[in-house]
């Protein structure tokens, strides 16, 4: 298990913008070897972070890479991503994804995991990641489903916030789910292909991921690796929509707009 060797910040905007994995467990292993898979050559090019929060996904992509960059928008959190990365030379920028301080078509390979649902403008964020990609260069996008049956970011209740997986939240109307997760957004397919609609980019692949559940593993191994094992299964048939995450492999184009793929 490999574990920040320093305390991490505890941000003050938790609720808002999601809590970064301190921890490396098999469920970043997981993500780490898909990225790596759908990214191909890719991850031996230019590789931006969008959202690195502490560094661990970008310190692993740096080494293979010919130049990597984390963005971050909390400073406390750059920081961090910035001493976790500095032996493998990547940079850290402190800003947000609404307005990516880079030139056009300059990256391979971008990474927006568990990002997008956090910003203020999502469509604005992927219209930004899709300028900054090559033509050819790909984006990973993974961020929650809405049709899993737990709300993960926690809810606000008389004006209070409640940390935790909380149940069926998502499964209500849009406004009256909304009240309760004003922090946080959820996406369905058509959420996420209306956002992409008009784009220069094509999807590559889609799908939906369930969780590792290592903290579940953590505390009872046996129970906790029966479950990994059977939800992941349902990746492969249709049960899987009730999954973690979307998982969206997304290719800039020269000058198409979005083709949608199947679901794989």
């Amino acid at each position: 298990m490999d574990v920040l060797d320093h305390k991490p910040t505890v941000s003050a905007q938790a609720a808002q913008r999601g809590e970064p994995s301190y921890v490396w467990r098999d469920g970043q292993k997981r993500r780490l070897k898909l990225i790596q898979q759908a990214a191909g050559e890719r991850v031996n090019g230019t590789i931006l972070e969008n959202g690195c929060g502490v560094g661990a996904y970008l310190k692993r992509l740096a080494p293979a890479a010919r130049f990597s960059v984390g963005l971050e928008v909390e400073f406390e959190r750059a920081q961090e991503a910035a001493a976790l990365s500095a032996a493998e030379q990547a940079a850290v920028v402190n800003s947000v994804g609404e307005s990516l301080p880079f030139e056009s078509g300059v990256f391979d390979l971008i990474l927006s995991h568990e990002v997008l649902e956090h910003v203020a403008d999502d469509r604005r964020c992927l219209a930004e990641i899709a300028r900054c990609l090559k033509p050819g260069g790909r984006l990973m996008l993974f961020c929650p489903n809405r049709w899993y049956p737990f709300e993960t970011h926690g809810v606000y209740l008389n004006g209070k916030y409640h940390f935790g997986n909380k149940f069926a939240v998502n499964y209500l109307p849009r406004s009256w789910r909304n009240r309760l997760a004003p922090h946080v957004n959820v996406y369905t397919g058509k959420d996420l292909e209306r956002l992409l609609q008009g784009l220069p980019v094509r999807v590559v692949s889609r799908t939906v991921l369930f969780g590792a559940y290592d903290n579940i593993i953590a505390r009872s191994k046996w129970l906790g690796l029966a479950l990994r094992e059977c939800l992941q299964f349902l990746e492969k048939t249709p049960l899987k929509g009730l999954g973690l995450s979307h998982f969206w492999v997304i290719e800039k184009t020269a000058d198409q707009p979005l083709d949608q793929a199947k679901e794989r």
